[in-house]
């Protein structure tokens, strides 16, 4: 799976992709939060996700790119732009998805959080 923000918008891929057209849409969280989780033990070199994982900064950098990005998807919904609102709360939901990595959580956690709010 390419790293869904490398670089800004139209940006490189990852090169050691695990991307597969044929995971339904339902499972392309979990599809995601298992490539996060892969760069997290692997640390390809080149890739966007583990340099989040092993950045100078530490978890503050994928912080700052939650802020980023819950601005530019505020912002898009604030201009009623629904196919900037879409690609900003993807990079959201990325970026949200590798802090729950670092914080040994996983989708499975927040499909729960969710299920017992109902």
């Amino acid at each position: 799976m390419s790293d869904p923000t490398e670089g800004d918008r139209g940006g490189a891929s990852d090169p050691e992709s695990d991307e597969d057209p044929d995971v339904p849409s339902e499972a392309v969280l979990d599809e995601l939060f298992a490539t996060i989780e892969s760069r997290k033990e692997e640390l390809p070199e080149g890739s966007y996700t583990a340099s989040l994982f092993t950045h100078e900064k530490g978890e503050n950098a994928v912080l700052e790119k939650i802020g980023e990005e819950t601005t530019e998807a505020i912002l898009a919904a604030k201009d009623d732009d629904r196919e900037e609102l879409t690609y900003e709360s993807a990079d959201l939901v990325y970026h949200l998805l590798v802090l729950f990595a670092m914080k040994d959580l996983d989708v499975d956690d927040l499909r729960e959080e969710l299920r017992d709010r109902f």
